[in-house]
């Protein structure tokens, strides 16, 4: 997809109403083919599915707040955030970051499903969070679809919790509006929900998995009067369940499996959804595990066999690296690639915290004023710091710069630009009575608990700043070509700092990346503040501009 943009387009774009904010983004440019992956950034566990003229997808956040964020596409190539929709993580006090004992790292938001329901023009948001409860978003009054797919306006709320889990759903309405859940591992299972989606009518198991075979990810769908069932044999397979029948019999082949490409020392292409262009022609959009980047989704269109199977339309045996691109469209999205000036009166919906903010600790000041971040921790972990704000990497290199006005910090505040995840990295601004004085951070790290078992180290010191000094610019520049397979590389960071905009330094070591999976999500650009003397103390984030590079 980069490789078909020809230019950046810097201007001013507002988006939709005057609550949205308002972004310097790049537009995507017009191309006859595509280049996978179609979006690099961290966006496992999709849904996917059209509106009218509007392709919407939905993935996985984990503890990150909001939840569960929507991509719209009018070429099923080229997306952009528009939503969350899980406004605000209520699902226990651990999402709250309360103490280092009481956190949700590599909990939340798995595997979930979204979809749209023409009936009463809602979409609907279904996910088993923490292996029991399943709760229920809804989004009404959308306008959807009179307005072909278009959006103006989106109004999340919970609609019920269910009480039980329904493993890495699938949420599918029938032409007769009934309600379905595809779900389970192993064995799975279908569950028929009330019209009003808030109880289950029945369930059963409809498929048993050969030799116990462990599978996952369900993705359900009719077409041409046949049910179907996407699921996934982690990490390398993408099975497909058919019936005549919702409660089946189901009959099983495999759509791919341990396919090789479209990227070099990533995981295999898996675990995605099926979707159609008004034209019918049928694609199936997957993730590749890509770390130290995540989880980023390719695509490539299916075939049909006479007697109703799909088939992906491969290069030789390889998932394709170049398709012609789905629809032909003058539409465009914003790419990821541009710069936030914190703007407009609500946040951007590229950003996410790390688990639910203290709302009382953080406000736009409206105008070019920019993101005023209150410390909302006492804390000397940065795992433990509320109002941590998070912004995916755009891959395959790139960085990202985080413009600080520091004049309001207190003693003993720590504020600056992480490279985040469990084994995490910071350049920042050290505090204290008397000075400030900028330093590089690294060897923080989570243990397989997910627990704090390193706060970090001063890795370089850089200079003490004049007490005139009022704004500091921090770049984290960030390697996440995928390193998961065939390669020991560890892919690297490194942390520069500016006093005036223009001339940047490099402060302390390149540090290198874990490609290891099991904390899920990728690396992500961040912005802290957090005291570890006492509260009261505030920076404001003037604006952060992420460039590939």
């Amino acid at each position: 997809m980069y490789a078909s943009m020809t230019g950046m387009l810097w201007g001013l774009l507002a988006l939709t109403a005057s609550a949205t904010p308002i972004l310097e983004h790049a537009l995507y440019s017009r191309a006859v083919n595509f280049t996978n992956p179609i979006l690099w950034e961290d966006y496992p566990d999709l849904d996917v599915f059209r509106v009218g003229d509007v392709f919407y997808y939905s993935s996985s956040t984990f503890a990150f707040s909001p939840g569960a964020p929507v991509l719209k596409s009018y070429d099923l190539v080229n997306w952009t955030p528009v939503t969350h929709s899980v406004p605000r993580l209520d699902f226990g006090s651990r999402y709250n970051l309360n103490s280092a004992t009481d956190r949700a790292y590599v909990k939340g938001i798995w595997a979930s499903s979204l979809n749209y329901r023409k009936s009463n023009d809602m979409f609907y948001w279904i996910g088993c969070i923490d292996g029991g409860t399943s709760y229920v978003y809804t989004a009404g009054d959308t306008g959807a679809g009179k307005n072909n797919g278009e959006v103006a306006n989106w109004n999340w709320n919970q609609l019920t919790t269910l009480p039980k889990c329904y493993y890495d759903c699938g949420l599918f309405f029938d032409e007769d509006d009934t309600v379905y859940v595809a779900y389970g591992k192993t064995n799975i299972m279908v569950a028929q929900l009330s019209k009003d989606g808030k109880s289950e009518v029945k369930s059963q198991q409809v498929y048993v998995s050969p030799e116990s075979a462990y599978i996952e990810g369900s993705r359900m769908y009719k077409i041409n009067g046949t049910y179907y069932i996407f699921v996934t044999k982690p990490a390398s397979e993408e099975w497909v369940l058919k019936s005549k029948s919702p409660w089946g019999p189901y009959e099983m082949r495999v759509l791919v499996a341990s396919i090789a490409g479209p990227l070099p020392n990533a995981g295999y292409s898996h675990q995605g959804g099926v979707v159609n262009t008004k034209d019918n022609k049928w694609w199936y959009v997957a993730f590749m595990d890509s770390f130290p980047g995540g989880r980023i989704p390719v695509a490539a269109p299916l075939t049909w066999t006479s007697d109703g199977w799909p088939q992906l339309v491969k290069d030789g045996n390889s998932w394709g690296k170049t398709y012609p691109m789905p629809v032909e469209t003058t539409k465009t999205v914003p790419s990821p690639a541009g710069t936030d000036k914190f703007e407009g009166s609500s946040l951007s919906h590229e950003w996410e915290w790390n688990h639910n903010p203290d709302s009382t600790k953080w406000k736009l000041l409206g105008g070019s004023g920019g993101l005023q971040l209150g410390s909302a921790t006492v804390t000397d972990d940065l795992f433990t710091a509320r109002n941590t704000l998070t912004h995916r990497i755009i891959g395959p290199k790139s960085h990202g710069t985080f413009r600080i006005d520091i004049s309001q910090m207190k003693d003993g505040d720590r504020s600056g630009a992480a490279l985040f995840r469990d084994a995490a990295a910071y350049i920042g601004v050290y505090k204290d009575a008397s000075s400030a004085k900028i330093v590089m951070v690294n060897n923080l790290n989570l243990d397989s608990n997910w627990a704090t078992n390193s706060k970090g180290t001063v890795a370089a010191t850089g200079p003490t700043l004049t007490v005139d000094t009022k704004e500091v610019w921090f770049r984290v520049q960030a390697d996440i070509t995928p390193a998961f397979s065939g390669t020991t590389v560890q892919r690297t960071t490194t942390f520069w700092y500016s006093t005036d905009g223009s001339k940047y330094t490099q402060l302390g070591p390149a540090f290198p990346m874990t490609n290891a999976w099991q904390f899920f999500s990728g690396y992500r650009y961040a912005v802290f503040n957090h005291a570890t003397k006492a509260l009261g103390g505030q920076v404001t984030v003037k604006s952060f501009t992420m460039q590939l590079v």
